[in-house]
Protein backbone atom coordinates (compact mmCIF):
# COMPACT_ATOMS: atom_id res chain seq x y z
CA UNK A 1 0.00 0.00 0.00
CA UNK A 2 0.82 3.69 -0.51
CA UNK A 3 0.84 5.21 2.57
CA UNK A 4 1.66 8.98 2.56
CA UNK A 5 3.33 10.03 5.98
CA UNK A 6 2.43 13.40 7.41
CA UNK A 7 5.39 15.08 9.77
CA UNK A 8 2.79 17.18 12.50
CA UNK A 9 5.77 17.92 14.26
CA UNK A 10 7.98 19.14 12.28
CA UNK A 11 5.52 21.46 10.95
CA UNK A 12 4.52 22.54 14.69
CA UNK A 13 8.03 22.83 15.59
CA UNK A 14 8.82 24.99 11.98
CA UNK A 15 5.66 27.53 12.82
CA UNK A 16 6.64 27.50 16.57
CA UNK A 17 10.14 28.50 15.50
CA UNK A 18 9.37 31.15 13.18
CA UNK A 19 7.26 32.90 15.62
CA UNK A 20 10.01 32.61 18.10
CA UNK A 21 12.73 34.07 15.93
CA UNK A 22 10.32 37.26 15.42
CA UNK A 23 9.40 37.07 18.85
CA UNK A 24 13.34 37.54 20.05
CA UNK A 25 13.89 40.32 17.10
CA UNK A 26 10.58 42.23 18.31
CA UNK A 27 11.84 42.56 21.84
CA UNK A 28 15.72 43.09 20.93
CA UNK A 29 14.51 46.28 19.13
CA UNK A 30 12.70 47.09 22.65
CA UNK A 31 16.13 46.52 24.32
CA UNK A 32 14.10 43.59 26.28
CA UNK A 33 16.14 40.58 27.33
CA UNK A 34 13.95 37.42 27.95
CA UNK A 35 14.96 34.83 29.83
CA UNK A 36 13.76 31.62 29.98
CA UNK A 37 13.69 29.56 33.23
CA UNK A 38 12.76 25.78 33.28
CA UNK A 39 12.93 23.11 35.88
CA UNK A 40 10.72 20.48 37.37
CA UNK A 41 8.06 21.11 39.44
CA UNK A 42 9.60 22.40 43.33
CA UNK A 43 12.90 23.42 41.87
CA UNK A 44 12.72 26.15 43.18
CA UNK A 45 11.93 28.57 40.18
CA UNK A 46 9.66 30.87 41.65
CA UNK A 47 11.89 31.09 44.79
CA UNK A 48 15.02 31.82 42.59
CA UNK A 49 12.65 34.69 40.40
CA UNK A 50 12.07 36.54 43.63
CA UNK A 51 15.26 36.39 45.09
CA UNK A 52 16.52 37.59 41.73
CA UNK A 53 13.96 39.86 41.69
CA UNK A 54 14.75 41.83 44.80
CA UNK A 55 18.59 42.13 43.97
CA UNK A 56 17.85 44.04 40.27
CA UNK A 57 14.82 45.71 40.52
CA UNK A 58 16.63 48.85 41.85
CA UNK A 59 18.23 48.62 38.58
CA UNK A 60 16.22 46.59 36.12
CA UNK A 61 12.22 47.15 35.49
CA UNK A 62 11.57 43.05 35.34
CA UNK A 63 8.02 41.45 34.25
CA UNK A 64 7.80 37.65 34.78
CA UNK A 65 5.26 35.28 32.35
CA UNK A 66 4.22 33.04 34.60
CA UNK A 67 2.91 29.66 33.06
CA UNK A 68 0.99 26.81 34.85
CA UNK A 69 -1.47 24.51 33.74
CA UNK A 70 -3.72 25.61 36.54
CA UNK A 71 -3.71 28.57 39.27
CA UNK A 72 -2.30 32.07 39.82
CA UNK A 73 -0.66 31.41 42.79
CA UNK A 74 3.13 32.08 41.73
CA UNK A 75 2.15 35.18 39.76
CA UNK A 76 0.36 36.53 42.65
CA UNK A 77 3.74 36.21 44.19
CA UNK A 78 5.69 38.05 41.21
CA UNK A 79 3.55 40.29 41.32
CA UNK A 80 3.87 41.42 45.13
CA UNK A 81 7.24 41.63 44.71
CA UNK A 82 6.85 44.39 42.73
CA UNK A 83 7.47 42.80 39.10
CA UNK A 84 5.10 42.86 36.56
CA UNK A 85 3.14 39.89 36.41
CA UNK A 86 1.35 38.00 33.41
CA UNK A 87 0.21 34.54 33.56
CA UNK A 88 -0.34 31.77 30.85
CA UNK A 89 -3.14 29.46 31.78
CA UNK A 90 -2.42 26.31 29.81
CA UNK A 91 -5.28 23.74 30.72
CA UNK A 92 -2.80 20.94 30.16
CA UNK A 93 -0.11 21.44 27.63
CA UNK A 94 3.18 21.11 29.44
CA UNK A 95 5.34 23.62 28.12
CA UNK A 96 5.45 27.45 26.85
CA UNK A 97 6.13 27.92 23.38
CA UNK A 98 5.91 30.97 20.96
CA UNK A 99 2.30 31.03 19.87
CA UNK A 100 1.50 30.84 23.86
CA UNK A 101 3.59 33.53 24.83
CA UNK A 102 3.27 36.18 21.69
CA UNK A 103 0.05 36.91 23.71
CA UNK A 104 1.40 37.49 26.85
CA UNK A 105 4.14 39.60 25.34
CA UNK A 106 2.17 41.72 23.63
CA UNK A 107 0.20 42.81 26.50
CA UNK A 108 3.38 44.39 28.42
CA UNK A 109 4.50 47.51 27.46
CA UNK A 110 7.98 46.80 26.07
CA UNK A 111 9.59 50.08 26.49
CA UNK A 112 9.45 50.18 30.17
CA UNK A 113 10.60 46.54 30.15
CA UNK A 114 14.77 45.73 30.57
CA UNK A 115 14.20 42.20 31.85
CA UNK A 116 11.64 39.62 31.10
CA UNK A 117 11.63 36.21 32.77
CA UNK A 118 9.48 33.52 31.33
CA UNK A 119 8.97 30.91 34.37
CA UNK A 120 7.83 27.87 32.25
CA UNK A 121 5.71 24.57 33.07
CA UNK A 122 7.62 22.84 35.59
CA UNK A 123 8.57 19.58 33.86
CA UNK A 124 12.33 18.53 32.00
CA UNK A 125 10.92 17.37 28.73
CA UNK A 126 8.56 19.40 26.82
CA UNK A 127 9.62 22.87 27.52
CA UNK A 128 13.30 21.87 26.63
CA UNK A 129 11.97 21.05 22.65
CA UNK A 130 10.36 24.75 22.02
CA UNK A 131 12.02 27.78 21.49
CA UNK A 132 10.04 30.49 23.44
CA UNK A 133 12.27 33.73 21.69
CA UNK A 134 13.96 33.74 24.58
CA UNK A 135 17.86 35.04 24.50
CA UNK A 136 18.75 33.32 27.41
CA UNK A 137 17.66 29.53 28.28
CA UNK A 138 18.79 28.59 31.81
CA UNK A 139 17.09 25.17 33.69
CA UNK A 140 17.82 24.85 37.27
CA UNK A 141 18.18 21.15 39.09
CA UNK A 142 17.50 20.62 42.77
CA UNK A 143 19.83 18.51 45.00
CA UNK A 144 16.95 16.44 46.12
CA UNK A 145 16.61 16.01 42.19
CA UNK A 146 19.90 13.54 42.13
CA UNK A 147 22.60 14.33 40.09
CA UNK A 148 21.88 11.41 37.42
CA UNK A 149 18.99 13.90 35.55
CA UNK A 150 21.50 14.52 32.61
CA UNK A 151 21.45 10.95 31.60
CA UNK A 152 17.40 11.28 31.86
CA UNK A 153 16.84 14.21 30.38
CA UNK A 154 19.66 14.93 27.83
CA UNK A 155 17.81 17.48 26.05
CA UNK A 156 17.30 19.63 28.24
CA UNK A 157 20.93 19.95 29.72
CA UNK A 158 21.49 20.42 25.91
CA UNK A 159 19.82 23.24 24.32
CA UNK A 160 20.30 25.13 27.80
CA UNK A 161 23.24 27.81 28.45
CA UNK A 162 23.05 27.64 32.24
CA UNK A 163 22.73 25.25 35.23
CA UNK A 164 21.60 26.40 38.37
CA UNK A 165 22.14 23.70 41.01
CA UNK A 166 19.59 24.77 43.74
CA UNK A 167 18.76 23.91 47.46
CA UNK A 168 22.68 22.97 48.09
CA UNK A 169 21.31 23.61 51.77
CA UNK A 170 19.93 19.99 51.48
CA UNK A 171 23.05 18.30 50.17
CA UNK A 172 24.14 16.73 53.68
CA UNK A 173 20.84 15.17 53.11
CA UNK A 174 21.38 13.39 49.70
CA UNK A 175 23.88 11.38 48.04
CA UNK A 176 24.52 14.34 45.42
CA UNK A 177 27.76 14.59 43.40
CA UNK A 178 28.60 17.82 42.32
CA UNK A 179 31.14 16.82 40.19
CA UNK A 180 29.77 13.86 38.54
CA UNK A 181 26.98 16.13 37.45
CA UNK A 182 28.93 18.45 35.74
CA UNK A 183 30.99 15.69 33.86
CA UNK A 184 27.78 14.24 32.51
CA UNK A 185 25.73 17.84 32.02
CA UNK A 186 29.88 18.61 29.70
CA UNK A 187 29.33 15.45 27.89
CA UNK A 188 26.14 16.62 26.38
CA UNK A 189 26.39 20.36 26.29
CA UNK A 190 30.49 21.40 26.60
CA UNK A 191 29.29 25.65 26.99
CA UNK A 192 27.02 24.96 29.57
CA UNK A 193 27.62 27.36 32.73
CA UNK A 194 27.10 25.17 36.13
CA UNK A 195 26.48 27.20 39.48
CA UNK A 196 25.16 25.66 42.54
CA UNK A 197 23.02 28.48 44.53
CA UNK A 198 20.72 28.95 47.56
CA UNK A 199 18.01 31.50 46.98
CA UNK A 200 17.50 30.65 51.01
CA UNK A 201 21.19 31.00 52.39
CA UNK A 202 22.48 33.10 49.14
CA UNK A 203 24.74 31.01 48.25
CA UNK A 204 26.61 32.41 44.74
CA UNK A 205 23.65 34.55 44.36
CA UNK A 206 25.66 37.35 43.31
CA UNK A 207 27.92 35.18 41.22
CA UNK A 208 24.22 34.57 39.17
CA UNK A 209 23.49 38.18 39.00
CA UNK A 210 26.76 38.88 37.39
CA UNK A 211 26.50 36.16 35.49
CA UNK A 212 23.05 37.08 34.15
CA UNK A 213 24.00 40.79 33.66
CA UNK A 214 26.79 39.81 31.55
CA UNK A 215 24.92 37.55 29.60
CA UNK A 216 22.24 40.49 28.79
CA UNK A 217 25.06 43.03 28.10
CA UNK A 218 26.49 40.63 25.68
CA UNK A 219 22.64 40.02 23.61
CA UNK A 220 22.10 43.67 23.90
CA UNK A 221 25.35 44.33 22.13
CA UNK A 222 25.34 41.37 19.34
Amino acid sequence: MDIKMIDVKNEILSTNDDLAEELRSRLKAHHVFMVNIMASPGAGKTTLLLDTIRRLKDRFRIAVIEGDIESMVDAEKIADSGAKAVQIRTGGDCHLDAPMLKPAIDSLDLDNVDILFVENIGNLVCPAEFDTGAMLKVMLLSVPEGDDKALKYPLMFSVCDGLLVTKTDCAPLFDFDMERLRKRAHILNPNLHILPVCAKTGENMDEWIRWLEEQRTRCMNA
